[in-house]
């Protein structure tokens, strides 16, 4: 049996002690990484020590094996699944793990002492019926969610207990840090809502899966993503389809989960992942829940109103492994202006479904450098990726186009890269490597001689006089990303210029 770090043990005793008064559907929130399903077994073993029959409830058939296998590493292997042909089923087993569906489906539940319920934010209204019946009125229910703040939570549930927050678990350091960066707004001016109070799904999808925008994702990964093990977060399956054949087009290989791939599916996908032949996975918002995956890297490609969906997406890269640093997060939904800081959003209350003004939000929203387009916190004067400042003292840092920016929060100041070097990705190489590789990567393009320069010039604005004697140096990972990207933003440059000239050569004719 594993132990319990300090977060869970908190959780474990406030449920207690809300029980004694009297709590019959409380909700335990934790943040998506904190570890609710090892909570959950630590429950179950209690339980079970007092002879008490569990059932333990996922939204989703795709994670009832994953929650079997977690059960069984903490030593629970009393287990019976309710599922038509799995092989685990058996209803005389004292612990039993359904998923939400199959439970409508039936009419007889097995007898049951608790019921547990996995993100229980996704409130199904047939099992919400069920468990507030006279049937089921002396069972206790406890629900475990990182977002419990779906509407009308609170006319199910009667009690919220906040064991650790998002920023707290990050500071303790059992979830990782992130960076944010966030590249120019789309434009959602078209886009309705639709009767959950989020985007319209096919409008926003029009919105989104542009050919510029899409091919955007992939060059800011290349640039920025350092080939970290990647989730990208797409609008609908066409869009996502899209993004993952613009990666495979620039040689990235790329895996696709929607709501429609089997669970076997899955974990292929999975151990790709995990092997490194697969750099990212595109997918429609349906990995946002019981994902365990060693993520590093987020591509937010999915402008949402939802703080629950949000929290979810950004929560599959906070948990933390061996060698990981943090969780870098691209952003191009403009997610951020919507909602600030993930480590922001937070609720003290269930929601009793009744429609109230908006909350006065206790953090202003980050503010937009006008100089660099650079997402900064609101009270912060400093630009920290430009050194922009609005009383106008001039801070002799020049911005570049087309870049990703940090989002940043508190003090922090741009950090400024040593004499005689490039920035690549998250790194900074000598201007003598730099050019050093460029030979390299022209050399086995076939490009004309001068193309190192030319290319080190573009960068730098002055020639690399000094650096004409240095060999080829074989290219970093960081370096042919780099290098990839700047070709593929060259060739959209070029269409771009030929169409213009086209259209005024046409307009000219007329």
């Amino acid at each position: 049996m594993r132990h319990l770090f300090p977060h869970q043990e908190k959780a474990l005793r406030l449920l207690l002690e809300r029980a004694r008064r009297g709590s019959r559907r409380p909700v335990v929130q934790l943040p998506t990484g904190a570890g609710k399903t090892r909570l959950a077994a630590e429950i179950i073993q209690r339980a079970r020590a007092k002879g008490k029959r569990v059932m333990f409830v996922v939204p989703r058939l795709s994670l009832i094996d994953q929650t079997v296998e977690s059960f069984a590493t903490d030593g629970i292997n009393d287990v019976g699944v309710i599922q038509a042909d799995h092989p685990l089923t058996n209803p005389d087993m004292p612990v039993q793990v359904a998923s939400v569906k199959t439970l409508d489906r039936r009419k007889d539940w097995p007898p049951v002492d608790l019921i547990i319920v996995d993100e229980c934010h996704e409130m199904f209204r047939a099992f919400l019926k069920r468990i507030a019946g006279d049937e089921l009125k002396g069972v206790m229910v406890i629900g475990l969610s990182a977002s419990p703040w779906a509407r009308g939570m609170a006319r199910h549930y009667d009690d919220l207990i906040i064991c650790a927050t998002t920023a707290e678990m990050i500071e303790a350091g059992r979830l990782s840090k992130f960076r944010v960066f966030a590249p120019d707004h789309p434009d959602l001016s078209g886009v309705g809502t639709d009767q959950k109070g989020d985007y319209n799904e096919k409008q926003l999808a029009k919105a989104m899966d542009k050919p510029k925008l899409v091919a955007d994702i992939v060059t800011t990964w290349l640039r920025m993503g350092e080939g970290r093990p990647t989730l990208a977060f797409c609008v609908d399956r066409a869009h996502a389809k899209h993004v993952q054949a613009q990666f495979e087009a620039a040689q990235i290989p790329c895996g696709y989960v929607d709501a429609y791939t089997s669970a076997d599916e899955r974990k292929i996908v999975r151990d790709k992942v995990h092997s490194g032949e697969y750099k990212v996975v595109a997918n429609v918002s349906c990995l946002t829940t019981g994902v365990d995956w060693d993520i590093r890297c987020i591509i937010d490609a999915r402008p949402t109103r939802s703080e629950m969906l949000l929290v979810q997406m950004y929560g599959r890269g906070f948990r933390t492994a061996e060698g990981k640093e943090d969780c870098l997060i691209l952003d191009h939904a403009d997610n951020y202006k919507r909602h600030g800081f993930v480590t922001d959003i937070h609720h003290d209350r269930l929601d009793d479904g009744v429609r109230k003004a908006a909350p006065k939000r206790t953090k202003p929203l980050p503010k937009e450098c006008p100089k660099c387009s650079h997402i900064r916190p609101a009270k912060l004067k400093e630009c920290p990726a430009c050194g922009y400042v609005p009383e106008g003292i001039h801070s002799g840092v020049e911005s570049e186009d087309g870049s990703l920016f940090e989002v940043t929060r508190g003090n922090s100041k741009k950090k400024e890269g040593p004499a005689h070097h490039t920035r690549i990705g998250s790194s900074w190489i000598h201007n003598s490597e730099f050019y050093a590789m460029l030979k390299t990567w022209a050399s086995r393009r076939k490009y004309k001689p001068k193309w190192a320069d030319n290319c080190y010039y573009s960068v730098h604005k002055k020639w690399p006089n000094q650096y004409v004697n240095v060999p080829p140096k074989e290219l970093t990972r960081e370096m042919h990303n780099w290098c990839l990207a700047d070709q593929i933003r060259r060739a959209k440059s070029f269409a771009k210029s030929r169409h213009q000239h086209g259209d005024g050569a046409r307009n000219a004719r007329r």
